[in-house]
């Protein structure tokens, strides 16, 4: 008996060995699980850098912080340098993507190591803002003031060829101070654009480009710098896009356009200008919508893209960036209307999607 019960009480001590055996096994595997996840989160985490454009980036700043919150793996570092700085950082490889609101030409994707796939994300308004105390937006502006303005021939806000526009508003004897873009620029782009092509002087002085030798005028760097510029300088005027105006608390003209009416630079305006450029988008997506038909259609605006190689050497980085991207032709377009961006019409954004299937 005696040996029967020492036989017991060690079966029943193997079981209970068995028994803690088994459960530190189960919580190895289990903490091994806990561990693969982690790592794997880790492994998973991807980190993309692009530089560009001021243009749009109220927008992709919110954009950013947004999706960080959807997908916690993915961190997007951006450099607001101007469109022609994240050109040239794209040729180079430095980063991920590009952002400008000038489209390639022809010319300059073949000297580009990759073939390069535009994205157009949002369109928006390039405004001119100015610094007339007493005066607030609405001062009305033709093409052909806006180009003597920038060329030097009209230099003071008594002028009257200003004042026979806007008789009912008390313009200062101020000289105009004019600032323009120090660097390659999206909206310099978009701006001389437009100017080239209401001014046959323009064109044939000047003409248009992310930079140009402008014929006078004080330069800043980025949207910013121009705005900061304009907002320092009683009698300032300058060309920025739409949010930049809005956040210094800069007044804006109403633009005469195509058809002949003043308009309000707004996202419906907007829209309407790019409204019009759809069906040219079936063909190639770089677009210009300066100086667009229809009465409502608000001359100065234009597409803003983002910039990306054909073919992805890193399969991790472009899983992570076309993730990104398909979230912000979609669900980022909601953000657009609240930071004053015109969001992207359906069509495009079906452009869009088959653009990005084509990547790899």
């Amino acid at each position: 008996m005696e040996i029967s019960a020492a036989a017991g009480g060690q079966k029943k001590e193997i079981t209970s060995m068995s028994h803690l055996t088994l459960a530190n096994t189960g919580l190895t595997r289990f903490m091994g699980a806990v561990t693969a996840l982690l790592i794997a989160s880790f492994c998973l985490a991807v980190d993309l850098n692009g530089a560009g454009a001021t243009f749009p980036y109220p927008l992709y700043a919110k954009w950013f912080d947004a999706y960080g919150d959807v997908n916690k793996n993915v961190r997007i570092n951006y450099q607001a340098i101007g469109s022609g700085g994240g050109i040239k950082a794209l040729k180079e490889g430095t980063v991920d993507f590009g952002a400008s609101d000038a489209p390639l030409s022809d010319e300059a994707i073949k000297q580009m190591p990759g073939t390069v796939v535009h994205i157009p994300m949002v369109a928006g308004a390039v405004v001119l803002c100015y610094n007339l105390p007493g005066v607030g937006k609405g001062l009305h502006l033709t093409p052909a003031v806006i180009a003597g303005i920038f060329e030097g021939s009209i230099t003071k806000w008594t002028d009257a060829k200003i004042t026979a526009l806007n008789p009912n508003m008390k313009l200062p004897n101020h000289a105009i101070t004019v600032a323009h873009r120090s660097d390659g620029s999206g909206t310099s782009y978009i701006f001389t654009s437009y100017l080239t092509a209401v001014s046959g002087s323009w064109a044939k002085d000047v003409g248009r480009g992310t930079a140009v030798n402008w014929p006078t005028g004080i330069g800043g760097k980025g949207n910013d710098g121009v705005s900061g510029i304009v907002k320092q300088t009683p009698g300032g005027f300058g060309y920025v896009e739409l949010a930049y105006a809005v956040q210094n608390k800069l007044p804006y003209a109403y633009i005469q356009n195509k058809a002949g009416a003043f308009v309000e630079p707004t996202i419906a305006s907007t829209t309407t200008a790019a409204a019009g450029a759809i069906a040219a988008m079936k063909e190639d997506v770089r677009v210009s919508i300066v100086n667009a038909a229809g009465k409502s259609a608000y001359p100065i605006a234009g597409f803003t893209y983002i910039l990306v190689y054909k073919h992805q050497a890193d399969k991790a980085k472009w899983k992570a960036l076309s993730g990104f991207l398909n979230w912000a032709i979609h669900y980022g377009q909601q953000f657009a209307t609240k930071l004053l961006y015109a969001p992207l019409p359906a069509e495009v954004v079906k452009l869009n999607e088959a653009a990005l299937k084509t990547i790899k």
